[in-house]
C-alpha cells in the first residue's frame, strides 16, 4: 500500500510524474478494492489542494484544469481496480448534468469518473441542461440518482427548477437528488429541496451508494 498522504501532496502540487510513479507502485501490487478506495480519496483531497491554493490565488484556471488532467488519468487507471471481479451488474444509474446556464464540467467530470469507478452507470448529459433534460433522461433510462452540478450562484435556481420538474413529471419521489460545486450548501440543499449535498466528490459518492444498496 503506497503512502496515500504522499500521493494526496503530489497531486496537490501538480507533479503529475510523481502520482504517475506511486499509482504503478499501487497498481503492481495487487490491492483489494477497499484499498483502491482508499487511494481514489486521497487523490480526492489533493485536488482539495489544488482547489486552496486557486482560492488563495496561487493556482490559476490553467493550473485546475492540469490538476483535473491528472485526476482523470489517475482514475482511469484505478477503475479495473475498483472492480476486481468483473461482470458484475452496474449498482445504479446516475443521470449527471450540469444545470441551465452554467457551463461549468470540471468537477462535473470528476464526480463522474468516481461514480464510474465505484460501479455506477453514469448518463452525463452534459452543462448548461434545462430542467426537461434531467426529468426525460431519468424517467428514459430509470435512473435512482439524479446529479446536479452548479458552480455559478445563478445555477441555485436552475437547480430548483429543475427538482421542481422532477416533481411534476411524477419522479420526485423516485429519484434521490444530489447537488455539487462551489453555489451549493446545506442552506441551498433545504431551500431548493434536494436530498443531499456535497463539494466533495468523493464523499457524495459515498452517499450515492446507500441511496442504491
Amino acid at each position: 500500500m503506497i503512502d496515500t498522504a504522499v500521493l494526496k501532496q503530489k497531486l496537490g502540487d501538480l507533479d503529475e510524474d510523481g502520482v504517475q510513479a506511486l499509482l504503478d507502485e499501487f497498481a503492481a501490487g495487487t490491492p483489494s478494492a477497499e484499498e483502491t478506495q482508499q487511494v481514489v480519496e486521497a487523490c480526492q483531497q489533493g485536488m482539495e489542494i489544488v482547489g486552496e491554493n486557486f482560492e488563495a490565488g496561487t493556482y490559476f484556471v490553467g493550473d485546475l484544469m492540469y490538476a483535473a488532467q491528472i485526476l482523470t488519468a489517475a482514475l482511469e487507471q484505478l477503475k479495473p481496480l475498483m472492480s476486481a471481479g468483473g461482470g458484475q451488474a452496474a449498482k445504479g444509474t446516475v443521470v449527471l448534468g450540469t444545470v441551465a446556464g452554467d457551463i461549468h464540467d470540471i468537477g462535473k467530470n470528476i464526480f463522474k469518473a468516481l461514480l464510474e469507478a465505484a460501479g455506477f452507470s453514469v448518463i452525463d448529459i452534459g452543462i448548461d441542461q434545462a430542467p426537461s433534460a434531467f426529468v426525460e433522461t431519468a424517467k428514459t433510462n430509470g435512473a435512482e440518482i439524479v446529479a446536479l452540478s452548479g458552480v455559478l450562484t445563478l445555477s441555485i435556481a436552475s437547480m430548483k427548477e429543475t427538482i421542481e420538474a422532477l416533481a411534476a413529471a411524477g419522479l420526485r419521489d423516485k429519484v434521490k437528488v444530489m447537488i455539487g460545486g462551489n453555489a451549493v450548501s446545506a442552506e441551498t440543499c433545504e431551500f431548493i429541496g434536494a436530498d443531499y449535498w456535497s463539494k466533495n466528490a468523493a464523499a457524495a459518492v459515498k452517499q450515492g451508494l446507500t441511496y442504491v444498496s
